[in-house]
């Protein structure tokens, strides 16, 4: 109406007036609009005809379809001779806007199907095979691709905050341009969304040089969102259906075995030990058994100087002079700091049982923060 001199009706499938430029007319049967949806015809009403039919007034009423189906009927209020050359044209802008709705409507009903199949596949609960293939199937979804489960994680800064809004940026941008991702958020509150990432499989498993490659390319995308830091956790590959959940809580326990650390990419297999005994931590005795070391170090060391050399010698793979070129230390010093460690906590660093009960203190609890 903007546009064009004339009121314009919009009645639906029933001839029920649900949109007038005279607002009066609302909620109104349309006698005119009732036959153009029953004979799927223009109706033209002038002066004449209007006065013997009930709640009509002169004018153009186009029957709206969709799908070959009469949808509703769209109005032009005046003369036909005045208004015939608007009417076909504000029939089709109505179409186009049925269809525009309907196209948008399939494109959440995808988007909220597809994050539904997500969730199901990294549940534990019992899988209705047939059911999510049939899923699937309509959301062309290929549930045989290999695939593994990677969980990212948001840290915003302190003076950058961040929104559901930034959320749904983050899933867009996980979505397209990425190789068929299947995305879904885990956590508005935590920040987190799941990504069912496509590999490729060969001879020895799959390549997480490959991955890494992919990654360092998302994260340069992702760092345009805003001032945000990423925590990413990868899991392992496991074959099946079955496998996507088992694949999930790889990642999971990766990310929680790695809670101290405030962003980096982490890969299941290259922390795989600790975070597979993480799970001791939740029975109280044996965790302060294992934690007995860190504590130890955390007392008569305030300074942690010894911890931070014990990290690095661990990040080091226990290599001497890597860890003195790491903390830009001479050898001497080091072997002088792991002997303190050694009367602290009274386990032998050069036997495998004290070098791994360290190691798994300093893993499980001061990289947990």
């Amino acid at each position: 109406m903007k546009i064009i001199p004339h009121s314009v009706n919009v009645m639906d499938s029933f001839g029920c007036i649900i949109g007038s430029g005279d607002p009066a007319r609302l909620q109104q049967k349309h006698e005119g609009a009732k036959l153009a949806i029953t004979e799927r015809r223009v109706v033209e009403i002038d002066s004449a005809t209007a006065a013997n039919l009930k709640g009509v007034k002169p004018g153009i009423n186009l029957p709206i379809i969709y799908l070959d189906k009469v949808v509703g009927v769209i109005g032009v209020s005046g003369e036909p001779e005045q208004v015939r050359q608007y009417a076909e044209l504000v029939k089709m802008t109505a179409e186009l806007i049925v269809e525009q709705a309907d196209l948008m409507s399939q494109v959440q009903w995808n988007k909220r199907h597809r994050e539904e199949l997500v969730l199901q596949l990294i549940d534990n609960a019992p899988v209705n095979v047939d059911q999510m293939t049939s899923v699937a199937a309509r959301l062309q979804i290929d549930l045989d691709k290999p695939r593994i489960a990677t969980i990212f994680k948001v840290i915003p800064d302190k003076d950058t905050a961040f929104s559901l809004e930034h959320l749904q940026q983050l899933v867009q941008l996980l979505e397209y341009p990425e190789r068929d991702n299947l995305v879904g958020i885990l956590s508005v509150s935590n920040n987190e969304v799941v990504v069912l990432k496509p590999i490729a499989l060969n001879a020895s498993g799959w390549s997480q040089q490959a991955e890494r490659k992919r990654i360092n390319q998302l994260l340069k995308r992702i760092n345009q969102l805003g001032k945000f830091t990423i925590k990413m956790a990868l899991g392992d590959y496991f074959p099946g259906l079955t496998g996507l959940a088992q694949s999930f809580e790889t990642a999971r326990l990766t990310l929680d075995a790695l809670s101290g650390e405030q962003g980096g990419v982490f890969f299941y297999q290259d922390h795989k030990l600790p975070v597979l005994l993480s799970s001791l931590l939740a029975e109280p005795w044996k965790a302060a058994q294992i934690r007995e070391p860190y504590d130890l170090l955390c007392h008569q060391d305030p300074k942690q100087v010894l911890l931070r050399t014990l990290i690095a010698y661990f990040q080091q793979d226990c290599d001497l002079n890597h860890t003195c070129e790491a903390l830009h230390i001479h050898r001497n010093t080091l072997r002088y700091r792991l002997d303190k460690v050694e009367q602290i906590t009274s386990l032998n660093i050069n036997s495998i049982s004290g070098k791994l009960h360290l190691y798994l203190a300093i893993k499980l609890f001061a990289m947990r923060g």
